[in-house]
């Protein structure tokens, strides 16, 4: 005869009731006697006296457990309802998994089956993967899981990191940047933007703060150099560069048509200064980083925007519009 001992029996019963139930999915003691035999063979003989004290033994620790017995005589139902995400909760993670650039395709269906453990068996099944994973837009590189962790470890213990880093040539192949020389840092933040990971840091070499992408980096390593704490505003930071381009920050100001209030409430948010022109117009005053990715982004907008000022970002913007001209002479 096969027998089960008291503690493996209590952890497998609060497994099956994890797994196989929720609001929607019951088990009555049969069911979980059966559920047992599944998993130990037909010869198990489960006492119910003895599951029901477990299911009290459960309930006491604060392992969620509903009981429900419609009428007298009929046999009641248990179920595990509590979980610590919403469906919709894990919708969003595994959607957020699978846009992620900077993650794998291999380790994106890793994600997807752990995140569907969270819940039952039953409903996972709904949240079967409707995005595409899109192998040409994902990461190759398997160091970046590693890069992170040793970046959020660097940033928690306040030391500096040396790493590595690199771009891919015309031939699509990966070169490292000044002939392999190591990049010495202050990491202060991880942020994820344009769908990708960036370390933001600060370069000792220039004296300056600079962000590079995790996927790029090779050979992280934390120094045993410590640097003391500073506060650091990583959404201020973000929010003034555009595509991520490095650039000195200035005031800008620039005049767009009404109907674009709402993409500019987007990228700026809600507290950035907006100044209605005339009935077709609005001015934006904020600070942003001058870069190649800030005209860019304007140029994205075409007749629709005109910067005000600097000057110099004027001027920048004109030598961009000729040289497109150019090209289609």
């Amino acid at each position: 005869m096969v027998r089960v001992d008291n503690k493996e029996r209590l952890l497998k019963l609060m497994q099956i009731l994890k797994e196989e139930t929720d609001e929607e999915n019951e088990l009555t003691l049969d069911d979980i006697i059966d559920k047992f035999q599944n998993i130990y063979g037909s010869e198990l003989k489960l006492n119910k006296n003895s599951l029901k004290d477990d299911m009290e033994h459960l309930i006491e620790s604060h392992f969620d457990i509903t009981i429900n017995q419609e009428k007298d005589g009929l046999p009641k139902y248990y179920s595990h309802q509590y979980r610590l995400f919403e469906l919709y909760e894990l919708r969003m993670l595994i959607d957020a998994v699978v846009s992620a650039r900077f993650i794998t395709k291999e380790e994106t269906k890793g994600l997807i089956r752990k995140i569907k453990q969270l819940t039952s068996v039953h409903q996972a099944k709904h949240l079967q993967n409707e995005i595409l994973i899109d192998s040409s837009v994902k990461s190759e590189s398997h160091l970046v899981r590693l890069a992170i962790h040793e970046l959020h470890q660097s940033i928690s213990d306040r030391k500096i990191v040396t790493f590595q880093y690199g771009r891919y040539d015309m031939n699509k192949q990966f070169q490292l940047s000044h002939d392999g020389e190591l990049y010495r840092v202050k990491p202060l933040a991880l942020t994820w933007a344009n769908d990708f990971y960036y370390l933001l840091a600060y370069f000792y070499k220039e004296n300056e703060i600079r962000h590079y992408r995790i996927d790029r980096l090779r050979n992280v390593q934390i120094t045993e150099e410590s640097f003391p704490f500073e506060v650091f505003d990583v959404n201020k930071y973000v929010q003034s560069t555009f595509h991520m381009f490095a650039g000195s920050e200035e005031w800008i100001k620039i005049r767009f048509k009404n109907h674009l209030i709402n993409p500019i409430i987007d990228k700026f948010g809600k507290q950035v200064e907006i100044r209605k022109e005339d009935d077709t117009h609005f001015v934006v005053t904020t600070k942003a980083r001058i870069s190649d990715g800030l005209i860019s982004w304007i140029l994205n907008w075409g007749s629709q925007a005109e910067v005000l000022s600097p000057s110099t970002l004027v001027i920048q913007v004109k030598k961009e519009i000729n040289k497109m001209n150019e090209i289609y002479q």
